[in-house]
This record gives C-alpha cells, structure tokens and sequence, in this order.
C-alpha cells in the first residue's frame, strides 16, 4: 500500500488512528489526535478515506454517491441459508373420511380401521423419509388416541399434541426420527 505523509490511517488490529507523520523503509510513524507518536509495519495499517462521521451524510437515501455503492456491490446468497420446505404429512382418522359408509361396522371394526390408517401412514413416511406427521383423531372419550399412542410406541418416533392453534384438541404430531 503507498502510505505518504499526512495520509490518515488507522491500525488494524488495534482502535488507533492517526496521521502519517514519517516514513521509514517500511516502518511507519503515526500521531494518533492525542498527540501520541506510534511506530507500525506497513501491513499493519490502512489508509482511512472518510472518516465515520462523514459518512452519515451520505445516509441519504436519494444520493447519487450511494446508489453508485449499492449498484456496484450487489447482495450476495448466503451458501449456507437453507431453504425450510418441510413436508408435514396430515392423516385425518375420522371414519368418515376413511370409509363411504360405516353401516354394519360396529365400533371395534372402525377402531381397526383407523389403527390400520395410522400404521400404514407411518411406515410410509418412514420409507419416503417424512419427518412430520399429524393424526387428526378428534377429541371424543379418547380410545382412539390412546390406542394411537400405544400403537406410536412400537416405532421410532416421538408424539406429543400438535398444535392447539391450527388443530385444537384433537391432534397428535408425530416426529419420525431419520437416519
């Protein structure tokens, strides 16, 4: 870097800056504005144009000097922002969603049903890899969901109630774990 005397500097590895007041081989001598003289390496310091204070009047928004900045550095992607695009699997166990007709099914029939559904719904995320899934089972006297829940216990997963927000009462979420 071509240091002259009177340039402002300021040192890199410290919060000094100063004025160039001599120049030796590539030793550096710097005044700082309390009137300390300081000796650098050349590669410790670097030429301070603007100082910060001037630099708020460029804060305009409408500046010309500003928009040359903006329109010569672009803003670069982050390699390293991960787009969230997780896929969450909705399974709702009522019967009715399940079969056209429930006649001549009697309550241990439906509760096969629904058990079936949850368990194929299971192994299929499993094998495609979907590490959401939320059972939508309805609030009722509860034998459905804790037969969901005995039946969860078998797999590699972990269940807790899902949102109370988007399901109300009558939802399990299900975390499958991914190897």
């Amino acid at each position: 870097m071509c240091l002259e005397i009177g340039n402002k500097v300021a040192v890199l590895d410290d919060v000094l800056k100063g004025k160039v007041i001599n120049i030796n081989g590539d030793e550096i001598s710097v005044e700082t504005t309390d009137g300390m003289i300081f000796k650098f390496n050349s590669s410790e310091l670097v030429k301070v144009d603007i100082e910060q204070h001037e630099l708020s009047k460029y804060s305009d928004i409408n500046n010309s000097l500003l928009k040359d900045k903006i329109s010569q550095n672009p803003p670069k992607k982050s390699l390293f922002k991960k787009e969230k695009k997780e896929v969450i699997l909705e399974v709702d166990l009522h019967i009715n969603k399940l079969v056209k007709s429930t006649r001549n099914m009697d309550n241990y029939d439906i509760l096969n049903i629904q058990l079936d559904t949850a368990k194929n719904k299971v192994e299929f995320a499993i094998s495609k890899r979907i590490s959401k899934i939320v059972f939508i089972h309805g609030v009722g006297e509860g034998v459905l969901k804790s037969e969901l829940q005995r039946l969860l216990n078998k797999y590699p997963i972990k269940y807790y109630d899902a949102s109370y927000k988007k399901y109300g009462l009558g939802a399990t979420e299900v975390y499958v774990f991914q190897n």
